[in-house]
Protein backbone atom coordinates (compact mmCIF):
# COMPACT_ATOMS: atom_id res chain seq x y z
CA UNK A 1 0.00 0.00 0.00
CA UNK A 2 2.90 2.38 -1.02
CA UNK A 3 1.65 5.86 -0.22
CA UNK A 4 -1.39 5.09 1.93
CA UNK A 5 0.67 4.31 4.85
CA UNK A 6 -0.63 6.38 7.33
CA UNK A 7 -4.30 5.62 5.91
CA UNK A 8 -6.55 3.83 8.56
CA UNK A 9 -9.98 4.72 7.99
CA UNK A 10 -11.46 1.72 6.76
CA UNK A 11 -13.71 3.04 3.84
CA UNK A 12 -10.58 5.10 2.88
CA UNK A 13 -8.93 1.49 3.05
CA UNK A 14 -11.60 0.07 0.99
CA UNK A 15 -11.09 2.44 -1.83
CA UNK A 16 -7.50 2.47 -2.19
CA UNK A 17 -5.81 -0.24 -0.27
CA UNK A 18 -4.14 -2.47 -3.22
CA UNK A 19 -5.81 -0.32 -6.00
CA UNK A 20 -3.81 2.75 -7.10
CA UNK A 21 -3.95 4.35 -10.08
CA UNK A 22 -3.17 1.96 -13.35
CA UNK A 23 0.80 2.91 -14.11
CA UNK A 24 0.31 2.50 -17.94
CA UNK A 25 -3.01 4.49 -18.48
CA UNK A 26 -3.92 6.21 -15.00
CA UNK A 27 -7.26 4.00 -15.02
CA UNK A 28 -8.54 4.59 -11.31
CA UNK A 29 -9.66 1.08 -11.16
CA UNK A 30 -7.08 -1.75 -11.52
CA UNK A 31 -7.74 -3.69 -14.93
CA UNK A 32 -8.81 -7.00 -15.30
CA UNK A 33 -5.93 -9.62 -15.88
CA UNK A 34 -7.45 -11.91 -17.83
CA UNK A 35 -4.19 -13.95 -18.59
CA UNK A 36 -2.99 -17.32 -17.90
CA UNK A 37 0.95 -16.52 -18.41
CA UNK A 38 3.18 -13.57 -18.93
CA UNK A 39 6.36 -13.02 -20.64
CA UNK A 40 9.66 -13.63 -19.30
CA UNK A 41 12.44 -11.38 -19.85
CA UNK A 42 15.14 -14.01 -20.23
CA UNK A 43 14.57 -17.34 -18.32
CA UNK A 44 13.60 -16.67 -14.79
CA UNK A 45 13.56 -12.17 -15.85
CA UNK A 46 9.73 -12.24 -14.30
CA UNK A 47 8.10 -9.18 -14.54
CA UNK A 48 6.96 -7.91 -10.85
CA UNK A 49 6.88 -11.82 -10.00
CA UNK A 50 4.35 -12.92 -12.24
CA UNK A 51 4.71 -16.02 -14.10
CA UNK A 52 1.40 -18.10 -14.14
CA UNK A 53 -1.86 -17.25 -13.10
CA UNK A 54 -2.52 -19.55 -10.82
CA UNK A 55 0.44 -18.44 -8.22
CA UNK A 56 -0.11 -14.90 -9.30
CA UNK A 57 -2.32 -12.63 -10.67
CA UNK A 58 -2.60 -9.13 -10.58
CA UNK A 59 -6.10 -8.30 -10.34
CA UNK A 60 -6.40 -11.11 -7.44
CA UNK A 61 -3.09 -9.45 -5.47
CA UNK A 62 -4.63 -6.26 -5.60
CA UNK A 63 -8.00 -8.00 -3.38
CA UNK A 64 -5.38 -9.74 -1.55
CA UNK A 65 -3.62 -6.79 -0.62
CA UNK A 66 -6.96 -5.17 -0.11
CA UNK A 67 -8.62 -7.77 1.80
CA UNK A 68 -5.33 -7.98 4.28
CA UNK A 69 -5.58 -4.22 4.79
CA UNK A 70 -8.88 -4.26 5.99
CA UNK A 71 -8.57 -7.13 8.60
CA UNK A 72 -4.99 -5.45 9.56
CA UNK A 73 -3.43 -8.71 8.79
CA UNK A 74 0.06 -9.64 6.90
CA UNK A 75 -0.77 -11.36 4.03
CA UNK A 76 -4.35 -11.94 2.40
CA UNK A 77 -5.33 -15.14 0.09
CA UNK A 78 -7.89 -14.94 -2.36
CA UNK A 79 -9.63 -18.09 -3.22
CA UNK A 80 -12.16 -19.74 -5.54
CA UNK A 81 -15.05 -19.63 -2.75
CA UNK A 82 -15.13 -19.97 1.40
CA UNK A 83 -14.86 -23.68 0.95
CA UNK A 84 -11.74 -23.96 -0.60
CA UNK A 85 -10.42 -21.23 1.56
CA UNK A 86 -11.40 -23.52 4.39
CA UNK A 87 -9.97 -26.79 3.10
CA UNK A 88 -6.56 -24.93 2.14
CA UNK A 89 -6.54 -23.82 5.63
CA UNK A 90 -7.26 -26.90 7.02
CA UNK A 91 -4.86 -29.10 5.23
CA UNK A 92 -1.85 -26.61 5.92
CA UNK A 93 -2.03 -26.41 9.69
CA UNK A 94 -3.26 -29.62 10.43
CA UNK A 95 -2.36 -34.00 9.69
CA UNK A 96 -4.17 -37.07 10.06
CA UNK A 97 -4.50 -37.64 14.23
CA UNK A 98 -4.51 -33.77 14.97
CA UNK A 99 -8.10 -32.34 16.80
CA UNK A 100 -9.81 -29.15 16.34
CA UNK A 101 -12.80 -27.99 17.90
CA UNK A 102 -15.62 -26.23 16.24
CA UNK A 103 -19.18 -24.51 16.84
CA UNK A 104 -21.73 -26.53 17.84
CA UNK A 105 -24.30 -24.65 15.28
CA UNK A 106 -21.48 -24.12 13.06
CA UNK A 107 -22.27 -23.46 8.66
CA UNK A 108 -23.76 -26.62 8.00
CA UNK A 109 -20.61 -26.37 4.85
CA UNK A 110 -18.19 -26.24 7.42
CA UNK A 111 -19.47 -28.79 9.59
CA UNK A 112 -20.19 -31.28 5.98
CA UNK A 113 -16.20 -30.50 5.45
CA UNK A 114 -14.76 -31.51 8.69
CA UNK A 115 -16.89 -34.53 9.41
CA UNK A 116 -17.24 -35.83 5.58
CA UNK A 117 -14.52 -35.14 4.44
CA UNK A 118 -11.49 -34.33 6.78
CA UNK A 119 -12.43 -37.02 9.24
CA UNK A 120 -12.23 -39.77 6.99
CA UNK A 121 -8.91 -38.21 6.45
CA UNK A 122 -8.14 -38.68 10.24
CA UNK A 123 -8.86 -35.26 11.41
CA UNK A 124 -10.92 -35.81 15.28
CA UNK A 125 -13.49 -32.44 16.00
CA UNK A 126 -15.30 -31.95 18.63
CA UNK A 127 -18.62 -29.90 18.30
CA UNK A 128 -18.45 -27.13 21.29
CA UNK A 129 -20.77 -23.79 22.31
CA UNK A 130 -18.14 -21.47 21.86
CA UNK A 131 -20.46 -18.68 23.22
CA UNK A 132 -19.00 -20.66 26.57
CA UNK A 133 -15.21 -19.96 27.23
CA UNK A 134 -15.16 -22.65 29.86
CA UNK A 135 -16.36 -25.17 27.60
CA UNK A 136 -13.51 -24.19 24.76
CA UNK A 137 -10.94 -25.12 27.16
CA UNK A 138 -12.97 -28.26 28.33
CA UNK A 139 -12.74 -29.48 24.79
CA UNK A 140 -8.84 -29.14 23.92
CA UNK A 141 -6.59 -31.72 24.04
CA UNK A 142 -2.43 -32.50 23.42
CA UNK A 143 -3.14 -32.88 19.98
CA UNK A 144 -5.86 -29.80 19.47
CA UNK A 145 -4.63 -27.22 16.36
CA UNK A 146 -7.03 -25.39 16.03
CA UNK A 147 -10.45 -23.48 17.72
CA UNK A 148 -12.72 -22.89 14.53
CA UNK A 149 -14.94 -20.06 15.92
CA UNK A 150 -17.65 -18.08 14.30
CA UNK A 151 -19.20 -14.92 15.82
CA UNK A 152 -21.66 -14.66 14.84
CA UNK A 153 -22.50 -18.03 14.26
CA UNK A 154 -24.84 -19.38 11.65
CA UNK A 155 -27.69 -19.95 11.62
CA UNK A 156 -28.19 -19.53 15.82
CA UNK A 157 -25.84 -15.76 15.98
CA UNK A 158 -24.84 -16.51 18.99
CA UNK A 159 -21.70 -14.30 20.42
CA UNK A 160 -18.06 -15.62 20.98
CA UNK A 161 -15.41 -13.75 23.19
CA UNK A 162 -12.83 -13.40 21.06
CA UNK A 163 -9.92 -12.13 23.36
CA UNK A 164 -10.53 -14.73 25.84
CA UNK A 165 -10.90 -17.75 23.32
CA UNK A 166 -7.50 -16.73 22.06
CA UNK A 167 -5.80 -16.63 25.10
CA UNK A 168 -7.58 -20.21 25.64
CA UNK A 169 -6.10 -21.37 22.54
CA UNK A 170 -2.75 -19.78 22.98
CA UNK A 171 -2.29 -21.22 25.74
CA UNK A 172 -3.00 -24.96 25.13
CA UNK A 173 -0.81 -24.20 21.54
CA UNK A 174 -3.61 -24.24 19.26
CA UNK A 175 -4.62 -21.59 16.31
CA UNK A 176 -7.84 -19.45 17.14
CA UNK A 177 -9.24 -18.79 13.45
CA UNK A 178 -12.80 -16.84 12.81
CA UNK A 179 -14.96 -16.98 10.54
CA UNK A 180 -16.09 -13.64 9.86
CA UNK A 181 -18.27 -13.47 7.12
CA UNK A 182 -21.40 -12.46 9.20
CA UNK A 183 -19.90 -9.71 10.41
CA UNK A 184 -17.56 -8.83 7.71
CA UNK A 185 -14.43 -6.50 8.60
CA UNK A 186 -16.30 -3.15 9.02
CA UNK A 187 -17.73 -4.52 11.78
CA UNK A 188 -15.08 -6.83 13.72
CA UNK A 189 -11.35 -7.25 13.30
CA UNK A 190 -10.86 -10.56 14.70
CA UNK A 191 -7.22 -10.13 14.45
CA UNK A 192 -6.64 -7.04 16.61
CA UNK A 193 -8.41 -8.97 19.47
CA UNK A 194 -5.99 -12.39 19.13
CA UNK A 195 -7.22 -14.23 16.40
CA UNK A 196 -4.25 -16.35 13.96
CA UNK A 197 -6.15 -16.99 11.17
CA UNK A 198 -9.74 -14.74 9.67
CA UNK A 199 -11.92 -16.85 7.25
CA UNK A 200 -14.26 -15.20 4.92
CA UNK A 201 -16.91 -16.09 2.35
CA UNK A 202 -16.32 -13.45 -0.05
CA UNK A 203 -19.19 -14.17 -1.92
CA UNK A 204 -21.30 -12.56 0.88
CA UNK A 205 -20.64 -9.30 2.64
CA UNK A 206 -18.05 -8.52 0.60
CA UNK A 207 -19.10 -9.23 -2.58
CA UNK A 208 -22.16 -7.67 -1.65
CA UNK A 209 -24.04 -7.87 -5.00
CA UNK A 210 -25.39 -11.69 -5.40
CA UNK A 211 -22.57 -11.58 -8.54
CA UNK A 212 -19.41 -13.51 -7.64
CA UNK A 213 -18.14 -16.25 -5.23
CA UNK A 214 -15.13 -16.00 -3.65
CA UNK A 215 -13.04 -17.27 0.00
CA UNK A 216 -10.17 -15.51 1.76
CA UNK A 217 -7.81 -16.02 4.54
CA UNK A 218 -5.87 -13.37 5.71
CA UNK A 219 -3.33 -13.79 8.59
CA UNK A 220 -1.15 -12.31 11.36
CA UNK A 221 2.10 -14.28 10.59
CA UNK A 222 4.05 -13.86 7.83
CA UNK A 223 5.40 -17.81 7.91
CA UNK A 224 1.57 -18.87 7.91
CA UNK A 225 1.06 -16.76 5.03
CA UNK A 226 3.94 -18.46 3.27
CA UNK A 227 2.76 -21.80 4.05
CA UNK A 228 -1.27 -21.45 2.81
CA UNK A 229 0.23 -19.73 -0.47
CA UNK A 230 2.27 -22.58 -0.96
CA UNK A 231 -0.81 -24.69 -0.59
CA UNK A 232 -2.98 -22.41 -2.11
CA UNK A 233 -0.70 -22.22 -5.00
CA UNK A 234 -0.22 -26.27 -5.20
CA UNK A 235 -3.83 -27.22 -5.20
CA UNK A 236 -4.68 -24.49 -7.55
CA UNK A 237 -7.51 -23.24 -5.39
CA UNK A 238 -7.73 -19.66 -6.45
CA UNK A 239 -10.32 -17.78 -8.60
CA UNK A 240 -10.13 -15.93 -11.56
CA UNK A 241 -9.66 -12.57 -12.18
CA UNK A 242 -12.83 -11.45 -13.00
CA UNK A 243 -14.12 -13.11 -9.60
CA UNK A 244 -11.35 -10.81 -7.92
CA UNK A 245 -12.16 -7.62 -9.74
CA UNK A 246 -15.93 -7.91 -8.91
CA UNK A 247 -15.14 -8.35 -5.26
CA UNK A 248 -12.96 -5.39 -5.29
CA UNK A 249 -15.80 -3.31 -6.62
CA UNK A 250 -17.99 -4.42 -3.99
CA UNK A 251 -15.71 -3.65 -1.19
CA UNK A 252 -15.90 -0.22 -2.11
CA UNK A 253 -18.96 0.04 -0.67
CA UNK A 254 -18.99 -2.08 1.97
CA UNK A 255 -18.84 0.18 4.81
CA UNK A 256 -22.34 2.25 3.52
CA UNK A 257 -23.37 -1.55 3.40
CA UNK A 258 -23.08 -2.66 6.18
CA UNK A 259 -24.77 0.38 7.75
CA UNK A 260 -27.95 0.22 6.25
CA UNK A 261 -28.05 -3.47 6.75
CA UNK A 262 -27.25 -3.03 10.26
CA UNK A 263 -29.66 -0.44 10.68
CA UNK A 264 -32.40 -2.46 8.58
CA UNK A 265 -32.25 -5.49 11.07
CA UNK A 266 -32.15 -3.50 14.01
CA UNK A 267 -35.95 -2.77 12.93
CA UNK A 268 -36.74 -6.19 12.24
CA UNK A 269 -35.82 -7.57 14.79
CA UNK A 270 -37.32 -5.15 17.33
CA UNK A 271 -40.65 -6.03 14.81
CA UNK A 272 -40.38 -9.66 15.57
CA UNK A 273 -39.92 -9.35 18.95
CA UNK A 274 -42.76 -7.94 19.42
CA UNK A 275 -45.30 -10.36 16.79
CA UNK A 276 -47.35 -12.85 18.63
CA UNK A 277 -46.72 -15.23 16.47
CA UNK A 278 -42.77 -15.11 17.00
CA UNK A 279 -41.29 -17.36 20.17
CA UNK A 280 -38.07 -16.03 19.78
CA UNK A 281 -35.83 -13.60 18.16
CA UNK A 282 -31.76 -14.32 17.70
CA UNK A 283 -30.38 -10.74 17.32
CA UNK A 284 -26.89 -9.62 18.98
CA UNK A 285 -28.39 -6.28 18.84
CA UNK A 286 -31.20 -6.78 21.18
CA UNK A 287 -30.20 -5.49 24.72
CA UNK A 288 -31.56 -8.93 26.49
CA UNK A 289 -29.64 -11.30 23.64
CA UNK A 290 -27.26 -13.58 25.80
CA UNK A 291 -24.50 -12.21 23.29
CA UNK A 292 -25.21 -8.72 23.41
CA UNK A 293 -22.71 -7.04 26.16
CA UNK A 294 -19.51 -9.09 24.75
CA UNK A 295 -20.58 -8.17 20.61
CA UNK A 296 -21.24 -4.56 22.44
CA UNK A 297 -17.36 -4.78 23.02
CA UNK A 298 -16.41 -6.56 19.79
CA UNK A 299 -18.40 -5.67 16.79
CA UNK A 300 -18.94 -1.70 15.69
CA UNK A 301 -22.33 -2.49 15.26
CA UNK A 302 -24.72 -5.64 15.00
CA UNK A 303 -24.75 -7.47 11.55
CA UNK A 304 -27.73 -7.52 9.16
CA UNK A 305 -28.68 -11.36 9.95
CA UNK A 306 -31.78 -12.08 12.22
CA UNK A 307 -33.41 -15.84 12.87
CA UNK A 308 -36.54 -16.28 14.52
CA UNK A 309 -38.58 -19.24 15.74
CA UNK A 310 -42.64 -19.15 15.03
CA UNK A 311 -44.66 -20.37 17.69
CA UNK A 312 -46.50 -22.73 15.82
CA UNK A 313 -43.71 -24.62 14.87
CA UNK A 314 -42.09 -25.69 11.67
CA UNK A 315 -44.85 -25.50 8.93
CA UNK A 316 -45.58 -22.10 10.15
CA UNK A 317 -41.79 -21.25 9.38
CA UNK A 318 -42.43 -22.85 6.18
CA UNK A 319 -45.00 -20.82 5.09
CA UNK A 320 -43.34 -17.48 6.46
CA UNK A 321 -40.56 -18.82 3.84
CA UNK A 322 -43.05 -19.14 0.90
CA UNK A 323 -45.09 -16.17 0.87
CA UNK A 324 -42.65 -13.33 1.43
CA UNK A 325 -42.64 -11.21 -1.89
CA UNK A 326 -39.30 -9.03 -1.34
CA UNK A 327 -37.28 -11.56 1.22
CA UNK A 328 -36.60 -14.03 -1.53
CA UNK A 329 -36.06 -17.48 -0.52
CA UNK A 330 -32.77 -18.43 -1.75
CA UNK A 331 -29.03 -19.49 0.40
CA UNK A 332 -26.82 -17.22 0.85
CA UNK A 333 -26.40 -14.28 2.38
CA UNK A 334 -24.93 -10.26 2.82
CA UNK A 335 -26.52 -9.34 -0.92
CA UNK A 336 -28.28 -5.59 -1.65
CA UNK A 337 -31.10 -7.94 -1.85
CA UNK A 338 -33.14 -9.71 1.33
CA UNK A 339 -33.23 -13.06 1.42
CA UNK A 340 -35.09 -15.76 3.56
CA UNK A 341 -34.42 -19.49 4.13
CA UNK A 342 -35.44 -22.48 5.86
CA UNK A 343 -31.80 -23.51 7.91
CA UNK A 344 -32.92 -27.22 8.44
CA UNK A 345 -34.17 -27.86 5.28
CA UNK A 346 -31.78 -25.67 3.29
CA UNK A 347 -28.60 -23.99 4.34
CA UNK A 348 -27.47 -26.84 6.78
CA UNK A 349 -29.74 -30.37 5.71
CA UNK A 350 -26.27 -31.59 6.20
CA UNK A 351 -25.93 -30.99 9.57
CA UNK A 352 -29.64 -33.14 10.33
CA UNK A 353 -29.81 -35.86 12.69
CA UNK A 354 -25.92 -34.43 13.97
CA UNK A 355 -25.34 -32.53 17.19
CA UNK A 356 -25.61 -29.63 15.06
CA UNK A 357 -28.79 -29.76 13.57
CA UNK A 358 -31.13 -26.72 14.46
CA UNK A 359 -34.01 -26.28 15.18
CA UNK A 360 -37.17 -27.20 12.89
CA UNK A 361 -39.03 -23.65 13.32
CA UNK A 362 -36.65 -21.37 12.72
CA UNK A 363 -36.17 -18.86 9.83
CA UNK A 364 -33.08 -17.22 9.11
CA UNK A 365 -33.01 -13.78 7.40
CA UNK A 366 -30.36 -11.87 5.67
CA UNK A 367 -31.58 -8.21 5.87
CA UNK A 368 -30.67 -6.43 2.78
CA UNK A 369 -30.46 -2.73 2.03
CA UNK A 370 -34.18 -2.14 0.59
CA UNK A 371 -36.02 0.38 2.59
CA UNK A 372 -36.75 -0.67 5.83
CA UNK A 373 -40.99 -0.12 6.10
CA UNK A 374 -41.51 -2.49 3.18
CA UNK A 375 -39.27 -5.63 4.26
CA UNK A 376 -41.54 -4.83 7.39
CA UNK A 377 -44.69 -4.80 6.04
CA UNK A 378 -43.58 -7.95 3.52
CA UNK A 379 -42.93 -9.54 6.95
CA UNK A 380 -46.53 -8.58 8.49
CA UNK A 381 -47.60 -10.07 5.57
CA UNK A 382 -45.99 -13.08 5.48
CA UNK A 383 -46.71 -13.78 9.17
CA UNK A 384 -50.38 -13.19 8.68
Amino acid sequence: MDGFNDVTGFETLAIHAGQEPDPATGAVVPPIYQVSTYKQDGIGGLRGGYEYSRTANPTRAALEECLAALEGGVRGLAFASGMAAEDTLLRTVCKPGDHVVIPDDAYGGTYRLISKVFKPWGLEYDPVPVASVDAVRAALRPDTKVVWVETPTNPLLGIADLAALAQVAHDAGALLVVDNTFASPYLQRPLALGADVVVHSTTKYLGGHSDVVGGALVVADIELGSRLAFHQNSVGSVGGPFDAWLTLRGIKTLGVRMDRHCANATRIAEFLRRHPKVSSVRYPGLPDDPGHEVAAKQMRAFGGMVSFQLAEGEEAAVRVCENTRLFILGESLGGVESLIEHPARMTHASAAGSPLEVPADLVRLSVGIEDADDLLADLERALG
